[in-house]
């Protein structure tokens, strides 16, 4: 074979601007690796990005998508790493292997502004990659570069998630499933918001031990600190504006609220609750490959297995992504290609 397919996004009006192309199969350099992608996923950044939302500059003719997972089927001479029939997973930010973050380590991000990774074949330097947890397979792997490392980097490298803690998470979304499943692993007591019932028994089998339905309940900040007594030790916030307010109410005093998400609209919050309350507001932005390394011997240990909403074949990649713009999804939203 010598051309491949891939997505592109000549414009970003919406999801409807994703097109199919073709190109040759690219050739790895002497510290690259040459990777046939299995599966993909979708995270809410993804959207944002088609509809030229993201606040970042963008070239037309970008290929989206951050998350992918894949075999080797060739290497570099130099490669050290990696051998032919490796499965493997991109991380979400090439440069950052180690350390905390910095402006030079976080640059050049997959899917936005740098070519993402929804190809049937591409090249990774050997350096940016991490093996795929032997218990998962494709789709479950693709999963994890950007929510998965986002929840794990609030929650334990960032969060410190211990028993006797306690964890909020806001709705079904794949940050704040992961977050709850990995809180929850810690042996920290979560309490989880959604919109319906059926939801929140779904959050209690992955570990939620209260839920609360933020519809019937909006002051659900408030019910959440007087059911704790004084309120939680961390939020994992994936609302943004629109729900803050209620976190910074649910938090304690002293408490920790790891800001990820802009889901929801929103006015100013006041920065004398922050004041007040003595809150740490943390920006979590994925995380280094060393988090997701760390992250994959975890779930490999305890055999945890991310949640899938639903998988789309590769041919029908729009689909996935209108589905994923529907918002009815619980868990993640995958795309295959066997």
């Amino acid at each position: 074979m010598t051309t491949t397919r891939y997505y592109e996004l000549p414009r970003f009006t919406g999801v409807d601007a994703l097109r199919p192309a073709t190109r040759e199969v690219p050739a790895p350099g002497p510290r690259q690796v040459l990777v046939r992608m299995r599966a993909w996923s979708l995270n809410y950044r993804d959207l944002m990005i088609a509809s030229d939302t993201y606040g970042r500059a963008l070239s037309p003719g970008l290929v989206p998508l951050s998350d992918g997972a894949g075999e080797v089927i060739d290497a570099g001479a130099e490669v050290t790493r990696w051998s032919a029939g490796d499965r493997v997973v991109g991380i979400f930010m090439p440069r950052w292997i180690s350390g905390p973050a910095t402006a030079d380590k976080t640059a050049g991000a997959l899917g936005g502004p740098s070519d993402g990774v929804l190809a049937q074949y591409l090249v990774f330097d050997q350096d940016a990659l991490v093996a795929a947890p032997a218990h998962l397979d494709f789709a479950e792997a693709a999963t994890l570069p950007c929510a998965a490392v986002t929840a794990w980097n609030a929650v334990v490298t960032g969060g410190g998630a211990a028993p006797g803690q306690s964890v909020l998470t806001l709705g079904s979304g794949g940050v704040s499933l992961f977050a709850l499943q990995f809180a929850a692993l810690s042996g920290a007591h979560v309490i989880a918001t959604s919109s319906s019932d059926t939801k929140l028994t779904r959050l209690r089998a992955l570990g939620a031990a209260d839920g609360i339905d933020y519809v019937r309940t909006p002051a659900w900040g408030q019910t959440v600190y007087e059911a704790t007594g004084g309120g939680v030790d961390h939020v994992v916030e994936v609302g943004g504006a629109g729900t803050l307010p209620q976190s910074l109410t649910a938090v304690r005093t002293g408490g920790r609220i790891s800001i990820i998400g802009v889901l929801a609209d929103g006015s100013g919050v006041d920065p004398m609750t922050v004041v007040r309350k003595g809150v740490t507001l943390q920006g979590m932005f994925v995380g280094s490959r060393e988090m997701f390394e760390d992250m994959n011997r975890a779930m490999e240990r305890h055999r945890l297995r991310p949640v899938i909403d639903r998988a789309f074949p590769f041919a029908d990649a729009p689909s996935a992504y209108r589905h994923f713009a529907g918002r009815g999804h619980f868990g993640k939203v995958v795309i295959t290609d066997a």
